[in-house]
């Protein structure tokens, strides 16, 4: 087995799927890439089990014989801290089937290790009965940003710990929620022929997301009741679905708000993270005290006798009230919001406050966030 590649172009292949690699793996096999040449191209595999990433790497084809081609498996973590060091210059790898020691030429150096028999290397599952929609790569990246923040790590609720996607004729809707927080995220730019739902994991979805950063392309997803799949230019993804049923979100989302307050996000923004500093550490209480044209926002952390007050200017519409939120909750919800104004939609101080953005500029998208108050200290 023998062929040439450019150490950039695999570098950047490898780096692409490297995240799929399990640090404390029970098989030592996945602890390497699985490598396949065949019809002129190059095809790299990282797994865990759970979740497995195949990059295609496109060969020149006078590299490459009948007879030179083949399957090894190749340690990970030695092969990507050595294509580092190399500038851009080909690399030639041949690769002994017998006792699969694997030789790689680079410029007048030449670097052995040991491979592996690939036949210890898990089968990539096929997925039968499944439905199949295509959705541009910008939405699915904007989804999981938007959304990923507000998943749970609690063990005993797995459902929660990954993204809830829904998708129906009429849009796309992604959720995610710890108990504290909610996201609904919802794209009427993208449909499927018919209404289903799967709960996908954090780690899938966060190669995916680094994966489809600044392209512009088609994403092809595949899914049944194990398992989905999603391929795009020169990369496959396959995960194993999280089982359980999914908690009625909608039911957690307060109908009548009748106070609403409409700030600058930025200007909110940064008053809370001032604020936030001398709130108690523990809580991350910060107070909001709203009037007619103002906001007074204060914390304190009586253990240490910090304090802090900063009075903010906005829009408020409904009875004078005083709520208490977490401060870290609220900086990663308006963090993740893109417009210049936003509302907060309130009931009462024991009742979830509500976040949307004011004038979405995207007509095609429908962003709804919700945040768990904090119990006042009087």
């Amino acid at each position: 087995m023998r062929f040439i590649v450019q150490s950039p172009l695999l570098l950047r292949n490898l780096q692409t799927i490297s995240g799929v690699l399990s640090s404390n793996s029970t098989l030592p096999i996945l602890e390497n890439f699985l490598f396949v040449l065949k019809d002129g191209s190059l095809v790299v595999t990282a797994s865990d089990l759970e979740t497995t990433m195949t990059v295609n790497i496109p060969l020149d084809n006078d590299t490459l014989g009948e007879s030179e081609e083949g399957i090894v498996a190749i340690p990970a973590k030695k092969l990507i801290e050595s294509l580092k060091t190399f500038p851009d210059i080909p690399l030639v790898f041949s690769i002994d089937s017998e006792n699969y020691s694997i030789e790689i030429s680079a410029g007048e150096g030449k670097y052995k290790l040991s491979g592996q028999n690939a036949d210890e290397f898990p089968q990539i599952p096929v997925l039968e009965d499944t439905t199949i929609t295509e959705v541009n790569s910008e939405i699915i990246a904007s989804a999981i940003s938007k959304t990923m923040f507000a998943t749970g790590n609690d063990e005993l609720r797995p459902v929660m710990s990954g993204i809830f996607c829904e998708f129906t004729p009429d849009d796309f809707t992604f959720v995610a929620t710890d108990a504290h927080k909610l996201v609904r995220y919802k794209r009427t730019d993208a449909k499927a022929e018919n209404s289903s739902s799967f709960i996908l994991p954090k780690k899938p979805l966060t190669q995916l997301k680094n994966s489809l950063q600044n392209k512009d392309t088609k994403v092809r997803i595949e899914y049944n009741s194990r398992n989905a799949f999603f391929s795009f230019d020169n990369i496959e993804l396959v995960c194993r679905l999280i089982e359980g049923k999914y908690p009625n979100y909608e039911a957690v989302i307060p109908k009548e708000n009748p106070n609403r307050l409409i700030v600058d996000r930025l200007s909110f923004l940064n008053a809370i993270r001032r604020v936030a500093i001398f709130a108690n550490q523990s809580t991350h209480q910060v107070r909001m005290k709203m009037n007619g044209q103002e906001i007074i926002m204060s914390a304190e952390d009586i253990d240490y006798s910090n304090e802090a007050r900063e009075r903010l200017a906005c829009t408020y519409e409904g009875e004078p009230m005083e709520i208490g939120f977490n401060s870290k909750f609220l900086q990663e919800m308006l963090n993740n919001i893109d417009n210049e104004m936003i509302t907060i939609q309130m009931s009462q101080p024991n009742r979830a406050g509500i976040l949307v953005p004011v004038d979405n500029e995207n007509k095609d998208e429908d962003i709804l966030m919700l945040v768990m108050p904090v119990m006042l200290n009087q």
